[in-house]
């Protein structure tokens, strides 16, 4: 079965030369090539690719939001990103934006092609090292914690009224009444992620969801603890035993 390939890349001298390269690759048809998203969106509207072979860094419409509109106006044209940069970053936004390969512009032509055939056949094709980064991040956010050792009770200090976990204290910090008991099983795990220090991208990341949905949890999350900002929800996952001091 031949792969009808379209590629996405803004220099001149690497698009041609893939253009090339896959031509001589049996089993891969190019159907076409563009230097830049907006580009790359038209010609798969009128070629209807198998496969777009997408740049990250592009004018007019980069990579990421070319690679987004693809998936979602022609479900049935795979990406895979083929660029220079591998950073955690690059790699994450990619694949949330629905590309099923990544490739290093180090890879040679068996590593194209065989990414190729991979997401034809509804796989996933990534670089070995993106691989393995991947996979070390992923089983690092997920890895269980000890459960916190329950605090002895403070029977000096004076009781304070019911709704005082809703509320700041006047110092700004949030009071110790915010019981976690308030929070979801998925705000305290959102929480945790927060007090080690991840960006919401990354959390959505570990946890596979949106970073709207992410948003939404710290949002409920602030509210039911008289949070202002991550700061305090960090102090706060801390105090509450949420987070690993190591």
């Amino acid at each position: 079965m031949t792969a009808r390939v379209l590629v996405a890349d803004d220099q001149s001298v690497v698009r041609e030369g893939l253009v090339l390269l896959l031509g001589l690759l049996p089993g891969i048809e190019v159907v076409g090539s563009a230097g830049d998203g907006e580009a790359a969106l038209r010609l798969v509207a009128a070629e209807r690719p198998d496969v777009v072979l997408m740049d990250l860094r592009m004018p007019r419409m980069d990579g990421v939001e070319a690679t987004r509109r693809i998936r979602a106006e022609f479900p049935d044209t795979q990406v895979v990103v083929l660029t220079t940069y591998a950073d955690d970053e690059s790699v994450f936004t990619a694949l949330r934006a629905g590309a099923r390969g990544f490739l290093t512009k180090s890879a040679d032509a068996d590593e194209i092609a065989r990414a190729v055939e991979a997401v034809m056949n509804g796989d996933a094709q990534l670089d070995p090292g993106v691989q393995r980064r991947l996979i070390s991040t992923v089983t690092a956010l997920q890895a269980p914690s000890d459960p916190p050792a329950p605090a002895a009770p403070d029977r000096s200090a004076p009781p304070e009224s019911p709704d005082a976990g809703s509320r700041p204290s006047p110092s700004g910090e949030p009071r110790r009444g915010a019981a976690p008991a308030a929070l979801t099983p998925r705000e305290m795990e959102v929480l945790r992620l927060i007090a080690r220090g991840l960006s919401n991208a990354e959390i959505a990341a570990a946890l596979y969801v949106s970073e709207a949905t992410v948003k939404t949890h710290i949002n409920n999350l602030f509210a039911k603890a008289g949070l202002r900002d991550r700061a305090q929800a960090v102090a706060y996952a801390y105090r509450n035993g949420l987070a690993d001091p190591s």
